[in-house]
C-alpha cells in the first residue's frame, strides 16, 4: 500500500517533455471548440427544472449557476498551470500521478473509463436519440427491437429505437475518430460552431421576444422569495438560511455536472500546437465563454417562464418550453434541431478526448496495452474502440421501477452516483498544482495558476463544502460513487501484478 502515499516528485521524471508519437493538429481554436463543445451538451437545457425544484428561488438559481461558473473557471485556471507544466497526453491523469503516486493517477483513470467518461457519452448518446425522435418518430423510447429482459426485480436489458440510434451514433463517432485527429477536428470544430450559435440564438430571442410582463413580474419581481421547493431532508426546507445553503450546494450536482468535461482538452495535450501557451489559453477562453453563455441561458429563462413553469416544465425541457412562447407550434422542432446538433459536437469531444487518457495508462502498463498503441493515422484507435464499446454497452441496460412500472437508464444511476467521485479529484488536482510547488519548485512553469495560492484554495474550500452537503444530505447517491472509484484499488495491485511478470 505504500503506492497511495509515496509520490513521483524525488524521482526523475519525463512529465514536462513533449510528446512526439501524434501529430500535432489542434491550434488554439480547435482546442478552445474541445473545451466549449464538450461542456455544452443538453444539459443546459434541461437541469435548471430541478435546480428550481430544489432551491425554489430565481434569484437564488442564479446565484447556484455564479457559483458553478466561479468553480469552472477557476478550476481551469489553476489546470493551466499543470496543462503548460505537463503537457502530455493524459492531462489529469498525468498530473495526479505525479503529484501524489500512481495510485491516485490510476483510480481517476479506472473511475473515468469505467463512468464518467463512457458513462456521459452513453447518456448525451440516448439524449441526442430522444431529440432525434422529435424530429424522427420511428426513433422512441417505448419502440422495442428487443423488449425488456427483466435480468432482477429492478434491472432489465432492452433494444429500443432509441437505443439503437444512441449505440449507432458512438459507432459512427468511434470510427470517424479511428480516421485521424483532422476528422474529429473538423467534425468539433463545425458542430460545436454550430450548436454555440444555437445557444446565443435561443438567448436572443428569450430575452428580446420571449420576454413578458408576468413572467418578469413573478421572477425578478420576487427575486428571492421561496416558492415551490420540496423539504431536502425531514424539517429542512430552503425557506430556512441553513436549508437554503444546503440547497444551493446540493443543486450543484445538476449544474457542475452540466458545465464538467472542460477538462478533456488536457487530455490531447499530444495533439496540441504550442502546448504551454495554448492549452491554458483554451480551458480559459473556453470555460469563460460557456460559462457566461449558460448564465445568460437562465436570464433568458427567467423573463419568458414564470418560476413554477420552469419548475414544472415537461421532462424537464426549459428551453423548449421557453420557446414554445415565441414559436407555440415550432418551438420544439426548433429546439430538437438544437440539441441533435449540441449532443452530437458534444459527444465527438468526449470520445476524441478520452482516448487519450487510456493510452497514457496504457503507456504506464496500467490499462490493456493495446490501448497505448497509435494506429496508422496516429490515434490511439484500440483505446477508442474499447472506449466505444464498453459506452455502447453502457446504454442497453435498464431501471426498473415496479412501482411506477416505469424504465430508466442505468447510466443515469452511475453518473449521479461518480458526480462526488469527480469532484474527489477536481479537488485533489488543484490540491496538487500546491503539491508540486513545493516538491518540484525548479520545474518551468509557463504559466502560473491565477491568484495562487488563494483562488486555487477558494476552489478547494468550494468543491469541499459541495462534497460534505452531498455526502451529508444525498448520501444514498453519494457513497456508491466513492465505492466504484476505491475498487480501482485491487485492480492497480492486479495490473501492477501482471507487470512484474511480463518483466520476468
Amino acid at each position: 500500500m505504500q503506492d497511495l502515499v509515496t509520490t513521483n516528485a524525488a524521482r526523475p521524471s519525463t512529465a514536462s517533455e513533449l510528446d512526439t508519437e501524434f501529430t500535432r493538429g489542434l491550434g488554439l481554436y480547435d482546442s478552445t471548440m474541445v473545451v466549449v463543445g464538450s461542456m455544452i451538451g443538453s444539459g443546459i437545457f434541461i437541469v435548471s427544472a430541478d435546480m428550481a425544484r430544489t432551491i425554489g428561488s430565481p434569484g437564488w438559481l442564479l446565484v447556484a449557476w455564479l457559483l458553478t461558473g466561479a468553480l469552472t473557471v477557476v478550476g481551469a485556471l489553476s489546470y493551466g498551470e499543470l496543462a503548460a507544466m505537463m503537457p502530455r497526453a493524459g492531462g489529469q491523469y498525468v498530473y495526479l500521478r505525479e503529484a501524489f503516486s500512481p495510485v491516485w493517477g490510476f483510480l481517476y483513470g479506472w473511475t473515468l473509463f469505467l463512468v464518467i467518461q463512457t458513462g456521459t457519452i452513453a447518456a448525451v448518446a440516448v439524449g441526442f436519440a430522444r431529440y432525434l425522435g422529435v424530429l424522427v418518430p420511428w426513433i422512441s423510447e417505448t419502440r422495442y427491437l428487443v423488449a425488456p429482459i427483466h435480468l432482477s426485480e429492478g434491472y432489465a436489458v432492452s433494444l429500443s429505437t432509441t437505443q439503437l440510434v444512441g449505440v449507432l451514433m458512438i459507432g459512427l463517432l468511434t470510427w470517424t475518430n479511428s480516421r485521424g485527429l483532422e476528422y474529429g477536428r473538423v467534425i468539433q470544430n463545425v458542430f460545436t460552431t454550430t450548436k454555440t450559435g444555437a445557444l446565443i440564438a435561443l438567448i436572443v430571442v428569450g430575452l428580446l421576444c420571449g420576454s413578458n410582463t408576468a413572467a418578469v413580474a413573478d421572477n425578478f419581481g420576487a427575486l428571492w422569495s421561496v416558492r415551490g421547493a420540496a423539504e431536502l431532508t425531514p424539517g429542512l426546507a430552503p425557506n430556512s438560511t441553513l436549508g437554503l445553503i444546503v440547497a444551493v450546494l446540493v443543486a450543484q450536482a445538476g449544474s457542475l455536472f452540466s458545465a464538467d468535461a472542460w477538462n478533456n482538452i488536457t487530455f490531447t495535450a499530444g495533439e496540441v500546437k504550442e502546448p504551454r501557451r495554448t492549452l491554458p489559453l483554451a480551458l480559459a477562453i473556453g470555460t469563460g465563454t460557456v460559462i457566461g453563455l449558460f448564465l445568460l441561458a437562465n436570464v433568458a429563462y427567467l423573463v419568458t417562464l414564470p418560476f413554477d413553469a420552469i419548475q414544472g416544465a415537461p421532462a424537464d425541457r426549459v428551453a423548449t418550453a421557453a420557446l414554445e412562447v415565441v414559436w407555440p407550434t415550432t418551438g420544439a422542432i426548433v429546439m430538437a434541431v438544437a440539441i441533435v446538433i449540441s449532443t452530437f459536437g458534444c459527444n465527438n469531444g468526449l470520445i476524441l478526448a478520452g482516448a487519450r487518457a487510456y493510452f497514457a495508462m496504457a503507456r504506464d502498463r496500467l490499462f490493456f496495452r493495446s490501448a497505448g498503441e497509435l494506429n496508422a493515422h496516429k490515434v490511439p484507435a484500440w483505446g477508442l474502440m474499447l472506449q466505444g464499446v464498453w459506452a455502447a454497452a453502457l446504454v442497453l441496460p435498464r431501471t426498473y421501477s415496479a412501482q411506477t412500472q416505469a424504465y430508466g437508464n442505468l447510466y443515469s444511476n452511475l453518473l449521479d452516483y461518480v458526480v462526488s467521485a469527480a469532484l474527489i479529484f477536481y479537488i485533489m488536482t488543484i490540491a496538487g498544482v500546491f503539491r508540486l510547488r513545493r516538491t518540484r519548485p525548479g520545474t518551468t512553469r509557463p504559466y502560473r495558476a491565477f491568484g495562487y495560492p488563494v483562488v486555487p484554495a477558494l476552489y478547494i474550500v468550494g468543491a469541499a463544502a459541495i462534497l460534505l452537503a452531498l455526502l451529508t444530505y444525498r448520501t444514498a447517491t453519494t457513497w456508491p460513487g466513492l465505492v466504484i472509484a476505491l475498487l480501482g484499488v485491487p485492480v492497480y495491485y492486479v495490473w501492477r501484478l501482471r507487470e512484474r511478470e511480463g518483466r520476468r
